[in-house]
């Protein structure tokens, strides 16, 4: 047998088979480079300024990832929820403030025809288990269906505004400091969360009804603006007073107003709930609604996306916020064995933007 005879064809087999293995991985290799830039070029980055409660949920890896698949790469900046508004715009896509007063100012600023809304939570004092049974002996605090709620918080911004300290209240050996009995919040002309605090204690003063003229801002804001100066350094972000709560504790901060998703969110992150900490309801309370205003399509584009999309709404919930599905609320409060009440019956609107302006206006001139 020819040996070369036989070699030489069964060489050039194995050479054609390779180019021909070689031509189609080379062209799945570029097929696959085709699709990724093309998914690389079909992905948007957006610039978006937002409030700071809102940090960990953009930097959430599964929104990251959910985002990306819908064609949005996101870049975020914190800012005080109402200072935003007094931001250049310029080079952004889009404002995720807190509350609606918040947003109703960046969307005439921006000329937004349209907003959207993402999630909800309600405005809560977080305080310490050691001051409850103090807060209940003065009528301030009530226990109902496994919920604390701040039950006369009328009286308790009276004896705020004239300056009752903590060591003034019968029987108070927990807590018994010349610290005056205040809710510390942020500065009321940056922040989101201090505006709800103000919407709040306005309409407690007014008799529980909304303020919707002048001339009752004329008539409440002496009473007002003392919750606020008495505080002193105040922070522009929502984030700040409640890290003091957290790092720095009672001593530093006995009650503070904050989002009840903050409070949910961190209690959730630890490997056990912090049983010391406790969340306090006002009777009333605020809903903030957490808005969205776009600057640019894709701006709009992201907005309906985060109102609309099942899977966002449902991580919404794991850092806290509340949805229009008060099951994945509820699921979440339950893997994380937590509590929170389900249906909060007394919730109030806050007066109008002009009238909350006003009011904002008025402290910022005692300020100065």
């Amino acid at each position: 047998m020819d040996i070369k005879r036989i070699a030489g064809p069964a060489v050039a087999l194995i050479l054609a088979v390779g180019i021909v293995a070689a031509v189609i991985v080379s062209h799945n290799r570029k097929s696959s480079d085709d699709a990724a830039r093309a998914t690389a070029a079909s992905v948007v980055e957006l610039r978006g300024m937002i409030g700071s409660e809102k940090e960990s949920f953009f930097a959430d890896a599964r929104v990251a990832e959910i985002l990306l698949a819908r064609g949005f790469r996101i870049k975020v900046e914190k800012v005080g929820s109402r200072e935003i508004a007094s931001r250049d715009l310029k080079g952004y896509d889009f404002g995720f403030p807190a509350g609606a007063p918040a947003a109703i100012a960046l969307q005439n600023k921006a000329r937004a025809r349209q907003v959207y809304a993402t999630f909800f939570t309600p405005m809560a004092v977080a305080s310490w288990r050691q001051l409850v049974p103090v807060l209940e002996k003065e009528g301030l605090v009530k226990q109902l269906e496994g919920a604390y709620y701040l039950s006369d918080m009328k009286r308790l911004l009276e004896m705020s505004q004239k300056g009752v300290r903590w060591r003034d209240l019968p029987g108070n050996t927990v807590y018994s400091t010349g610290k005056s009995i205040l809710i510390s919040s942020t500065d009321v002309r940056k922040s989101n969360s201090a505006a709800m605090y103000l919407a709040l204690a306005s309409y407690v003063a007014n008799d529980s009804n909304v303020v919707d003229n002048k001339e009752q801002v004329g008539r409440l804001m002496p009473f007002l603006t003392p919750l606020f100066l008495r505080q002193g350094l105040q922070e522009s972000s929502s984030a700040g007073p409640f890290e003091d709560y957290t790092t720095m504790g009672m001593g530093k901060a006995p009650m503070v107003m904050i989002y009840e998703s903050q409070f949910l969110e961190y209690q959730s992150k630890r490997a056990q709930p912090n049983p010391d900490m406790v969340l306090l309801y006002p009777q009333p309370t605020i809903y903030t609604k957490h808005i969205l205003v776009p600057f640019t399509e894709n701006g709009r584009r992201l907005g309906e996306l985060l109102a609309s999309d099942p899977e966002l709404q449902k991580l919404a919930t794991r850092y806290g916020y509340r949805t229009s599905s008060p099951e994945h609320f509820a699921a979440f409060l339950k893997d994380q064995k937590l509590s929170a009440p389900m249906n909060i019956v007394e919730v109030i609107d806050p007066p109008s933007f002009e009238i909350i302006e006003r009011m904002i206006q008025s402290v910022e001139q005692q300020f100065q």
